[in-house]
């Protein structure tokens, strides 16, 4: 491994689970998750690690229209502890603090510290580019919501640590490469991700995943979205328990396929150990 793509700037979050996932590859940050994809197509780097969806905030937006176009496997998930610290300026003090700036799934996440603050808000592209606006500022009425990481990087100071709305807030991501993971262990907990187009008749949804529930195949994660803005069947975006090799599964996949235009498999992979755990 030499190099992984991420969005956003050094110390994110997302740098924060890159670093964890490949702390000896060299990093690439990129402007949006589009980039950060594009940067593995085109092979300037070799993985992605991009967040697919936070226990506060829900989905992030655009990935899933992005990952089944982007021609790339997902190999591997990985889930990150969410933490945010409100930092300003050194010499700051809260009392000096007007405005905060942060990402908008930052400022989602702790709402309970703006509303006490009262603070107006301020939407940055990034978390850790928000620590970087502020000090560049250099004004105590600014302070940023970022990772505990980024007050060292910019030189700022901590004002309140640790104020995201919930202690066990998670973010989940997910590696995405050129090539198909290898398939993990027989006795490995495997995921499979994958997205389907169902065909445009009635209950044609509902016969379609039919065959997860006769089959004993746990759903956990389902979701719709509609391409472009005409009145064509939606796509899913789907994640279960189990490997397509494995009967259960198996069996499942061909009544899917039966009842829908498009299958594709985004990626087979080994459950992180926090799923097992919860």
């Amino acid at each position: 491994m030499t190099t992984v793509a991420y969005q956003g700037e050094p110390a994110s979050n997302s740098a924060t689970a890159a670093r964890a996932l490949y702390p000896d590859a060299g990093e690439l940050p990129c402007t949006g998750f589009e980039q950060a994809l594009d940067a593995v197509s085109l092979g300037s780097a070799d993985v992605a690690v991009i967040p697919v969806d936070n226990s506060a905030a829900g989905r992030v937006a655009d990935v899933h229209h992005l990952l089944p176009e982007s021609g790339l496997f997902i190999v591997a998930e990985y889930f990150l502890a969410i933490r945010f610290d409100l930092m300003g300026v050194p010499g700051a003090t809260l009392d000096q603090v007007e405005c905060v700036r942060s990402h908008v799934h930052a400022l989602g996440q702790c709402r309970k510290v703006l509303r006490e603050g009262g603070w107006r808000t301020l939407v940055s592209d990034d978390t850790a580019g928000s620590a970087r606006e502020v000090a560049g500022l250099g004004d105590p009425r600014h302070a940023a919501l970022a990772p505990p990481a980024a007050a060292a990087l910019y030189g700022l100071e901590v004002l309140r640590p640790e104020v995201e709305d919930d202690p066990d807030n998670t973010t989940r991501f997910v590696v995405l490469s050129r090539d198909p993971a290898p398939a993990p262990e027989r006795d490995e907990p495997a995921m499979t991700s994958l997205f389907f187009s169902v065909r445009n008749i009635p209950s044609a949804l509902y016969k379609a995943l039919g065959g997860f529930a006769t089959s004993g195949v746990n759903l956990t994660k389902i979701e719709s979205y509609q391409m472009g803005a005409g009145l064509n069947a939606s796509r899913f975006y789907v994640e279960i328990e189990g490997h397509p090799d494995e009967p259960g599964v198996s069996l499942a996949l061909h009544e899917l396929r039966f009842f829908s235009s498009e299958v594709r498999i985004l990626g087979v992979y080994a459950a992180h150990p926090h799923r097992r755990r919860n």
